[in-house]
């Protein structure tokens, strides 16, 4: 059964992944105000398809509840080390069941009940919309595919693909695009509703792995090395790499592809759009 909201509020509007979201639920006919932080933001989002945008921040109540007016639907995402991420998203969420918000879907993350910040703050929030008495559905989305389009250029530069944990530590990984539709898929549909789903495309690999594709797609050769982190990394940063040192984050594309209710996109298919000058956020 289908439902179309007479408006969505899309967090993360502005963001070079969660920003997706917009122009899938643009392609389904639904009107999407952006939340955006920054006012210079706006008109990116409207280009990917917004015909509002609300700029605020996430610690004002009040801002929230103003890009709430009129909405029935809600994407939420948080951002990257947000602080107090937990308190926020909780709040969040309150917030859109105050102002009679039917339906909210939850970007969290694959394996939430890891001890590691990024991951642990987004359980409490998990446990909030379960408790809310909204229509919801809980996305829990591997690595993006998209972490990678920031430091393309200078791993063909340089021939090394580098990260700041070890080389042999396997991951399962997910293009953000994938994520969105199944976003939209859930705003819209009844078919996901009151369900948790772990996302990944096919794939668990390794960084030597990950080089080889590359070399691969690109006719360059490119190998795994292990970047230096320095001194001055955040200390929830440096615990997540020390963490991927030893433990990767692994699932498989069974619950994507039935989601999508078709293949999800490959690592493959990804480095040949960025090979062929696509999905690099301009410098």
């Amino acid at each position: 059964m289908n439902w179309k909201p007479n408006r969505a509020l899309a967090f993360g509007a502005a963001g070079s992944a969660a920003g997706e979201v917009v122009p899938a639920l643009a392609r389904r006919g639904v009107p999407v105000r952006g939340f955006v932080r920054h006012e210079e933001q706006r008109q990116t989002v409207l280009q990917r398809g917004a015909d509002q945008v609300a700029v605020g921040d996430l610690h004002d109540h009040d801002g929230i509840q103003a890009a709430l007016d009129g909405v029935d639907a809600v994407f939420y995402i948080a951002p990257a080390f947000l602080p107090n991420e937990a308190d926020v998203g909780q709040a969040v969420i309150a917030a859109a069941t105050q102002a009679g918000v039917r339906r909210l879907v939850f970007s969290s993350v694959i394996h939430p009940v890891l001890s590691l910040v990024n991951h642990a703050a987004k359980a409490p929030v998990e446990e909030a919309l379960y408790d809310s008495g909204l229509e919801y559905t809980v996305l829990q989305p591997a690595l993006f595919f998209q972490n990678y389009a920031g430091s393309w250029a200078q791993t063909l530069g340089s021939g090394v693909l580098a990260e700041p944990w070890s080389t042999k530590t396997r991951f399962s990984r997910v293009d953000y695009r994938d994520v969105a539709e199944a976003a939209a898929i859930a705003l819209t549909e009844d078919r996901l509703l009151g369900g948790t789903y772990e996302l990944a495309s096919d794939g668990q690999l390794d960084r030597h792995d990950v080089a080889a594709l590359i070399s691969q797609v690109t006719g360059q050769a490119i190998h795994a090395e292990r970047a230096d982190t320095g001194p001055d990394v955040p200390a929830p940063m440096r615990a997540m790499f020390e963490h991927y040192d030893t433990s990767g984050l692994i699932s498989n594309d069974v619950t994507l592809r039935a989601v999508l209710e078709h293949p999800p996109r490959t690592l493959r298919s990804y480095f040949e759009e960025l090979a062929a000058g696509g999905q690099v956020p301009p410098s």
